[in-house]
């Protein structure tokens, strides 16, 4: 038997511990206010590589089995030679791909989305997120500003398969 079963208190700091970790991690006072933020900062996140299992997984989640995802030998004929990773599973990866190449906003609230799918995602195409801020206004709510930021999803041959717009509510600064 572990030490901390045995010892109701061990097992407790430590769950004191790994709590106080979490709510620094996501701590609504941390990150970058809007008054941070400028017109043309840009990011660019790391690589992923999406993987066949990727495009299972996702199909299995989202209820997506058509063909151009599930079926190899129909696709083999298809105009794209082979299956082709969902249009969202692209989406959402781009969103967890930049969480990993830019700085936390301040208390953000994700609002809009304006998206173009521009090309195929293939089984072994390593993709990266490039990002910049579009633009800033007034939030209508006091004490936010709004950001629009550009995204762009670039595969491994350059060739942008998404892009679009997002548009974020970030906290101002406590006055």
């Amino acid at each position: 038997m572990s030490s901390s079963l045995a010892c109701p208190s061990a097992l407790g700091r430590r769950a004191r511990a790994v709590l106080g970790v979490l709510s620094l991690a996501v701590s609504p006072d941390s990150g970058l206010s809007f008054e941070d933020l400028q017109i043309g900062d840009e990011y660019r996140s790391p690589g992923r590589t999406v993987t066949e299992a990727a495009i299972v997984i996702f199909a299995g989640l989202s209820g997506d089995y058509n063909v151009l995802h599930t079926d190899a030998e129909h696709m083999k004929s298809s105009v794209f030679g082979e299956r082709i990773a969902h249009g969202l599973l692209g989406l959402s990866i781009q969103q967890g791909l930049l969480t990993r190449g830019m700085p936390d906003l301040h208390g953000e609230r994700f609002v809009a989305l304006k998206w173009k799918f521009r090309g195929p995602i293939k089984i072994g195409d390593t993709l990266h997120v490039r990002a910049r801020i579009a633009s800033k206004k007034e939030a209508d709510e006091p004490g936010w500003g709004m950001i629009v930021m550009e995204r762009q999803i670039v595969n491994h041959h350059g060739e942008v398969v998404q892009e679009g717009e997002t548009e974020h509510m970030v906290s101002r600064r406590a006055r």
